[in-house]
């Protein structure tokens, strides 16, 4: 399985981003793909995640009713919508994949087996 984010960039604070995540390779709907953010001098921290093969999410408290993630199955993509950006969402984002546990261990990135490069998100002030 091989992942590649996008859709990084330099947005002002109360705009919106979307990033996208394409997944390639032997995809089971039954697996998770998560979403965490790391800001530089911290550690990596979970933000979203969903089960591929329904509507299942789960949401960190700091991004609730701000961001949402979503797939679409057909094209082995999933995409993290950003609206109500805040300087403090500035960070390296990463998709990844879990496929052993559902959504037992969504949040915990150890669990996760499968990673994309990162994008990188900056919201300005």
């Amino acid at each position: 399985v091989q992942l590649q984010a996008s859709g990084g960039g330099l947005v002002q604070a109360g705009g919106s981003l979307r990033l996208s995540c394409v997944a390639s390779g032997r995809i089971n709907r039954n697996y998770v793909m998560g979403w965490f953010r790391q800001a530089p001098g911290k550690e990596r921290e979970f933000v979203a995640a969903i089960i591929l093969c329904g509507h299942t999410t789960k949401y960190a408290n700091s991004v609730k009713g701000r961001f949402t993630v979503s797939t679409d199955n057909a094209e082995n993509t999933s995409y993290l919508s950003m609206n109500s950006l805040k300087p403090e969402d500035t960070a390296v984002y990463y998709c990844a994949i879990e496929t052993r546990s559902g959504f037992s261990y969504y949040s915990v990135s150890g669990q996760y087996d499968y990673w994309g490069q990162g994008t990188l998100v900056t919201v300005s002030s």
